[in-house]
């Protein structure tokens, strides 16, 4: 059986502007699976942003315990994030889970992953997945050199990861978190 593999998700916030891309490519060895998966949604009310990549049924179990995680904290990220990576790490069923979290809201962004890692950025962008490194160093170009919005930097830096990346689709998903939100 070939590891399934997938994809590069960009968080990403400027000026209490926040957005989230993800590509929706699924690749199984040197075949893609399918263009359109859905690897981002809206938490929290819609206040926080999330991602993932790695294994989907992995991630969309992570994704619920970080949901009920951030209502038991009263949609503090921060709270939420540090527990769900303490848990993660501690949990022995929860160890196995081969995925990465990518979560944002208008002021903090994190990502979680299974060895209890709980990484926030220097600069207000981060990324998980096979493109990851690619679509941090388009959008922090894009971040320092230009006045784009956050959802064309995403859009952008996820464009430019795909044409460098194998595992990355050029189908992006974006989600936004406007300034009164």
């Amino acid at each position: 059986m070939q590891r399934i593999r997938a994809t590069t998700v960009l968080g990403l916030i400027r000026d209490g502007r926040a957005a989230i891309a993800a590509d929706g490519q699924v690749t199984a060895g040197g075949t893609i699976l399918k263009s359109t998966a859905r690897k981002i949604r809206r938490l929290s009310g819609g206040k926080v942003l999330a991602g993932f990549a790695g294994g989907a049924a992995d991630a969309l179990q992570l994704f619920e315990r970080f949901e009920k995680s951030l209502q038991g904290h009263g949609g503090n990220l921060r709270r939420a994030a540090v527990e769900v990576a303490r848990f993660w790490r501690t949990d022995r069923a929860l160890r196995r889970l081969d995925a990465q979290l990518l979560v944002l809201d208008r002021e903090q962004l994190f990502v979680l992953s299974g060895n209890g890692d709980l990484v926030e950025p220097d600069e207000w962008v981060l990324a998980v997945g096979s493109g990851a490194g690619y679509a941090i160093g388009i959008a922090r170009a894009l971040l320092r050199h230009t006045d784009l919005p956050v959802d064309r930097i995403a859009r952008e830096a996820l464009h430019g990861a795909a044409e460098i990346c194998i595992y990355t689709g050029g189908e992006i998903q974006i989600l936004q978190l406007p300034e009164d939100s």
